[in-house]
């Protein structure tokens, strides 16, 4: 699966989708400090699921109308990185058709996924 991994998403949950076998893009590695707006488009460029902590993009996609193609909000405070991680990686292998094309929130023990128009 192609991912865009948004800076407030840790290494080391990058590293682990890597080994996974996603392809991730981390806008800490050759974008840092970009605009929401251009996180949100580069993800729509390379045709990647944007990931991220940033509750700020549903209001890009909702509230201002930008088009997205997938985006995954990650909420899961509390737990350790290596939970995070293997949280993110099930998620990712249990529902990656139903990701597609939608706003898709994960919290502990639950996954909401919100279909676009």
């Amino acid at each position: 699966m192609n991912l865009l991994a948004d800076e407030s998403i840790d290494k080391l949950i990058v590293d682990e989708l890597r080994r996974n076998g996603h392809n991730v893009l981390y806008i800490a590695e050759f974008a840092p400090s970009i605009d929401d707006e251009v996180v949100l488009h580069q993800a729509n460029l390379n045709r990647a699921l944007l990931l991220t902590q940033d509750k700020d993009f549903g209001e890009l996609v909702f509230r201002q109308g930008l088009v997205h193609m997938d985006v995954v909000l990650v909420r899961l405070s509390g737990l350790s990185l290596p939970a995070k991680a293997t949280n993110i990686s099930t998620v990712l292998a249990n529902h990656e058709d139903e990701l597609l094309e939608a706003f898709s929130v994960i919290s502990p023990g639950r996954v909401r996924i919100r279909q676009g128009p």
